[in-house]
C-alpha cells in the first residue's frame, strides 16, 4: 500500500517540528493512541487501539525516526502487531517554511498482514487514508492552539514579566480536544461512502441510517 499527500499548518516550522518529535502529542492526535513513550534515541513505543471500520483491535509497536534533517525531514520507520495482524511501513516527511505556516509532504509503503489484509486493497487504502488526514487535522487544530497560546503568554508578558520557563510551562498546558473514536470512525465511514457509494444513491442510504438509529434509540430508551 502506497500512500503521498500533503498537508498545511498555520504554525511556523519549529512548532510543528518539535510536534511530530513529541510522543504525548502523537499519541493525543493519533486514533486510539496509548501509552508513547521514548524508549531511545529517536524511538518511541506505543500502542494504537483501532475500532474503524473492518480494522478492529489493538496493535503494539515502535517507531524509529532516521535520516534525521532538524527541522526539515525525518525517515519514520513503523513495526505494529496485534490480533488484527501486522504493519510494516516506512515513510519520509519533508517540512517547508513559509513563515507563519509551513508545508508538509508525506510518502510512503506499508505492508500489512493477518486478518486486516482480507479485507480488500481498496477498503484498506481509503481507511487509512481517512485516518491520516484526521490525524493531520488534529495536529492542525493542537498547533493552532499552541499558536494561540503562545500569543497570550507574549501579550501577558509585556505588563507581566513572565520567565522563560514559565511560558514553556504555560503553553503545555494549553487544552487540546482529542479526536474521539466516535468522531474517527464517522470520519472513515463517511469517506468509504464517498469512494464506493455512487453520490445518487448517498441520501437514500442517509435516510434508511436515521430510521435504523431512531429505531434503536426508541428500543433502549422506552
Amino acid at each position: 500500500m502506497d500512500i503521498s499527500g500533503e498537508y498545511t499548518f498555520d504554525a511556523p516550522q519549529e512548532l510543528v517540528w518539535q510536534a511530530l518529535r513529541d510522543p504525548d502529542v502523537l499519541a493525543s492526535i493519533m486514533p486510539g493512541g496509548e501509552d508513547f513513550a521514548e524508549v531511545g534515541e529517536n524511538e518511541y513505543a506505543g500502542a494504537l487501539n483501532v475500532k474503524v471500520g473492518p480494522v478492529q483491535g489493538k496493535f503494539k509497536g515502535n517507531i524509529k525516526l532516521t535520516d534525521i534533517v532538524e527541522p526539515d525531514s525525518y525517515t519514520i520507520t513503523v513495526d505494529g502487531k496485534g490480533a488484527p495482524g501486522f504493519v510494516k511501513a516506512t515513510g519520509h516527511i519533508k517540512l517547508s517554511d513559509l513563515g507563519e505556516q509551513t508545508h508538509m509532504l508525506y510518502e510512503g509503503t506499508a505492508q500489512v498482514g493477518g486478518r486486516i489484509a482480507s479485507v480488500g486493497q481498496r477498503l484498506m487504502d481509503t481507511s487509512a487514508k481517512s485516518i491520516i488526514r484526521q490525524s493531520l487535522e488534529a495536529l492542525s487544530e493542537y498547533l493552532k492552539a499552541q499558536v494561540a497560546a503562545q500569543v497570550a503568554i507574549q501579550e501577558t508578558a509585556v505588563a507581566t514579566p513572565t520567565s522563560e520557563a514559565e511560558m514553556v510551562e504555560a503553553a503545555k498546558a494549553v487544552e487540546f480536544n482529542r479526536p474521539s473514536q466516535t468522531d474517527v470512525a464517522l470520519g472513515v465511514a463517511k469517506d468509504v461512502a464517498d469512494e464506493f457509494i455512487p453520490a445518487q444513491y448517498r441520501p437514500a442510504l442517509i435516510a434508511v441510517g436515521v430510521v435504523v438509529l431512531l429505531i434503536v434509540l426508541y428500543l433502549i430508551f422506552r
